[in-house]
C-alpha cells in the first residue's frame, strides 16, 4: 500500500507540473525576463559604532560580468558536474531528476536530495524568494522552461555564473576569483574551479574565507564528480586533489573582523543574505572604535613575544564589556583573522581555573563565612571513589594559617578546596548557574579550582557582576537594526538580573582589589591609576592563562592558550601572558577619576591577613581591608 501511495505522489507531482506549465506558457508574454540582463544589487548595510559612525558595511563584492566564451572550460564543467549533469540536454527541468529525487526523499522519509537544474536556480535567484512551498516549486519549474525557450544555454550559464552567491557577500564568479585567489576567472586552475562549484551546496558553510577546511573537503568531492564524468583525467584529479586551497589574505588592516563575522551570522539568520547585503540596513553596534583599536594593537604587540617564547601556535582572545549596560566595547577573537576565523571569545570553551574562585567565596559568604575567617594552607587528601585527590598550589608551597581573604587574593588552592568541602557542592553549583555559566557542573571538590569549561564571554559576564553591585547584564554587541526607511525592525532585549546582593558583591569585590595591589608592586611602570578588581587563572600544565579585571566602567577578560589545548610549557603564567594585554588596554583609557560605589551599609575594616584579627594599616604591614 505504501508503494502505491508513493507512486501516486510522484504522478501527482508530474501532473501538477504539466498542468501548471500549460497555464503559464499560455500567459508567457506577461513574464518579464529583463532581470537576466539587468540586476540591481541594492544598497549596502552599514555597521555603526557606539557613537553612530560607520565602521564597516555588508555589501556585494563588485560584480564584473564575464562573457561565456571568456570562461575556461574547466569552470563550466565544474559547475555542471556538481549542480546539473544534464544541463546541456534538458529543457529547463530534469524529469528524471525530479522522479529520482522524490523517490529518494520518500525512501529516507525526509529531504535528502534536490532536483533543481542550473536554470531553476537562476530563476529562483532572480524571480522568487527562498520559501520552500509546493506552489513556488511548480512556478519555478515552469518559468525555467520558459527561460530555456527564450535564451540559449550559453546565455543562461553566463548569467548564472555572474550572479550566483559564493558566501560572505560575494556574488559572481569573477568577484569570487579575485577575492579568494587574487586572480581573474580566466586564470584559475582546475582545483580552484572545483572549490568554487563546491561552495554552491551551502555558501554559508563552505565559503573558504570562514570555513577553509570544509571548502577543501567539498572541493575534493567535486573533483571526484568531474573525474567520474571524464571532465578531467585521473592525473589531473590526483594533482588537483592534493593542491592547497591557498586563500589570499587581505592583510591585517581589517577592523574588528571577528565581531563583524559574529554580527554577519546573526543578521543572516535573522533577515536573510539578500536583505543583509542589499537591503540598506543600519545596524547600531555597541563597539567602541577607540577601545577596539587599542585592543587589536595590544594583541599585535604581544603576539610575536608569545610565539617566540611559548609556542608558534599560541593564540587567545579578549572581550571588553561596559559594566552597567553589558555592551561589548571590544572583541578580539584571535591574533590573526586571516589565518583562523575561529572566534575564540565565543566559540572556544576552556577550563576556567582559579577565575572560578570568586563564585566559590561568594557562596561561602552566603553561608555565613566572612573574609576574616581563617584556614590552614596545608597538604590535604580527598577520597574520590577509589582515587585520592590532593590539590597543590601553583608554587607548590604551603603557607600555613591565613584568612580566606588572603587565600582568594593569592589564589590558594588548598583553602579553596577546604572551603568547598565546608559549604558543599550544591550552593556552589546553584550560584554558578545564577552567574549564567553553562556547565555541565560535576559536584566534585575539583570544581573549587575551576574544573568547568567556559567561553570568554561567559567569564566576562560572570566577573562583571562584582563590578556591577551584584547585577548580571548579558554581554551583547547590537543595540538595534533599522531598515532602509529608518524604521527600527529589531532592538536588543537586554537581560539584567540581580544574582547576588549588593552587600555580597561589595565584600567580594573589595578582596578582589587586594590581588591587583600586589600586582602593582611587580609592574609599577605599567600600572593604571583607576580602581580595579581582578582575578588570574591558570589550568593544569599551563594549558590556559586567564586574566579578568574590572574598572568601574569596563570589564575586560583575556585568555591565552594553544588551540589544541596542549601545555604552553613551564613557568608560563597569567602575569606574563594575559595580564600585559589587559593592562595595555586599560592604561590607555581614561578611568583614573572613576571609583567603585559599594553598598553604603558595608563598613571597611582592617584585619591581619594571616590571623584575621582587627589591626591598623599604619602599624601592621600585613594589614588588609575587607568589608563587613
Amino acid at each position: 500500500m505504501k508503494i502505491f501511495r508513493n507512486f501516486f505522489f510522484v504522478v501527482v507531482v508530474i501532473s501538477s507540473f504539466v498542468l501548471g506549465a500549460l497555464f503559464f506558457v499560455a500567459r508567457s508574454k506577461v513574464i518579464d525576463f529583463s532581470a537576466l540582463e539587468y540586476y540591481n544589487p541594492g544598497s549596502p548595510s552599514l555597521l555603526l559604532d557606539d557613537a553612530g559612525n560607520e565602521w564597516a558595511r555588508f555589501e556585494l563584492d563588485k560584480r564584473e560580468p564575464v562573457a561565456y566564451e571568456d570562461m575556461p572550460k574547466h569552470v563550466i564543467n565544474a559547475f555542471v558536474a556538481t549542480e546539473d549533469w544534464s544541463f546541456f540536454k534538458h529543457v529547463g527541468i530534469s524529469v528524471k531528476g525530479i522522479i529520482r529525487s522524490v523517490l529518494v526523499n520518500i525512501y529516507h522519509g525526509r529531504r535528502v536530495q534536490g532536483a533543481s537544474t542550473i536554470t531553476q536556480q537562476l530563476v529562483r535567484l532572480l524571480f522568487f524568494n527562498a520559501s520552500k512551498t509546493f506552489v513556488r516549486k511548480i512556478k519555478e519549474q515552469v518559468v525555467a522552461v520558459l527561460v530555456e525557450r527564450q535564451f540559449t544555454k550559453e546565455q543562461i550559464m553566463q548569467t548564472y555564473l555572474n550572479h550566483v552567491c559564493f558566501g560572505c557577500g560575494i556574488y559572481g564568479v569573477q568577484a569570487a576569483c579575485q577575492r579568494f585567489w587574487g586572480k581573474t576567472v580566466q586564470e584559475i586552475t582546475i582545483d580552484q574551479a572545483a572549490a568554487l562549484a563546491g561552495i554552491m551546496k551551502s555558501p554559508r558553510n563552505y565559503c573558504p574565507l570562514t570555513y577553509p577546511l570544509s571548502c577543501q573537503k567539498r572541493r575534493n568531492i567535486v573533483l571526484g564528480l568531474m573525474k567520474k564524468l571524464q571532465f578531467i583525467t585521473p592525473q589531473e584529479y590526483g594533482l588537483s586533489r592534493t593542491a592547497p586551497l591557498t586563500i589570499v589574505s587581505r592583510g591585517k588592516n581589517r577592523f574588528a573582523p571577528h565581531i563583524k563575522e559574529w554580527i554577519r551570522q546573526f543578521l543572516e539568520d535573522k533577515f536573510g543574505k539578500s536583505i543583509l547585503y542589499t537591503g540598506g540596513l543600519k545596524i547600531k553596534t555597541t563597539l567602541s572604535k577607540k577601545i577596539q583599536t587599542i585592543a587589536e594593537d595590544q594583541f599585535s604587540k604581544q603576539y610575536e613575544p608569545l610565539k617566540k617564547s611559548i609556542a608558534h601556535d599560541v593564540d587567545g582572545a579578549l572581550i571588553s564589556v561596559d559594566v552597567s549596560s553589558g555592551e561589548i566595547k571590544a572583541l578580539v577573537g584571535g591574533f590573526d583573522f586571516a589565518r583562523s576565523q575561529w572566534n575564540r571569545a565565543l566559540q572556544a570553551r576552556r577550563q576556567m581555573g582559579s577565575v572560578f574562585k570568586p563564585i566559590l567565596y561568594t557562596a561561602a559568604v552566603q553561608s555565613g563565612i566572612n573574609f576574616a575567617h581563617t584556614e590552614v594552607d596545608e597538604p590535604i587528601e580527598v577520597k574520590q571513589g577509589r582515587s585520592i585527590w590532593s590539590p597543590k598550589n601553583f608554587n607548590h608551597q604551603f603557607n600555613g594559617k591565613m584568612t580566606i581573604a588572603h587565600a582568594l587574593a593569592t589564589s590558594c588552592n588548598t583553602i579553596a578546596a577546604k572551603t568547598f568541602l565546608s559549604i558543599g557542592a550544591k550552593p556552589v553549583v546553584a550560584l554558578a548557574k545564577k552567574f549564567k555559566l553553562r556547565g555541565p557542573f560535576h559536584p566534585y571538590p575539583s570544581l573549587a579550582l575551576g574544573c568547568i569549561d567556559v567561553s570568554l564571554k561567559e567569564v566576562a559576564g560572570m566577573f562583571n557582576v562584582f563590578a556591577n553591585n551584584g547585577v548580571y547584564v548579558e554581554p551583547h554587541c547590537i543595540s538595534w537594526v533599522k531598515n532602509k526607511w529608518g524604521t527600527k525592525i529589531w532592538k536588543v532585549q537586554s537581560q539584567q538580573e540581580r544574582v547576588i546582593s549588593a552587600q555580597e558583591s561589595g565584600q567580594v569585590a573589595t578582596v578582589l582589589q587586594i590581588g591587583l595591589h600586589r600586582v602593582r608592586k611587580w609592574f609599577p611602570q605599567k600600572w593604571v591609576d583607576a580602581q580595579a578588581i581582578s582575578k588570574t587563572g591558570t589550568t593544569n600544565d599551563s594549558r590556559t592563562c586567564w586574566f579578568v579585571g574590572s574598572t568601574p566602567t569596563l570589564t575586560t577578560a583575556v585568555y591565552i592558550g594553544c588551540d589544541d589545548n596542549r601545555s604552553m610549557g613551564k613557568n608560563v603564567y597569567p602575569l606574563r601572558t594575559a595580564f600585559p594585554i589587559w593592562i595595555g588596554v586599560n592604561r590607555e583609557l581614561e578611568f583614573s577619576q572613576k571609583k567603585f560605589s559599594f553598598d553604603p551599609t558595608l563598613q571597611e575594616v582592617c584585619v591581619n591577613k594571616f590571623t584575621g584579627k582587627l589591626t591598623l594599616k599604619a602599624t601592621d604591614k600585613d594589614a588588609i581591608s575587607i568589608m563587613v
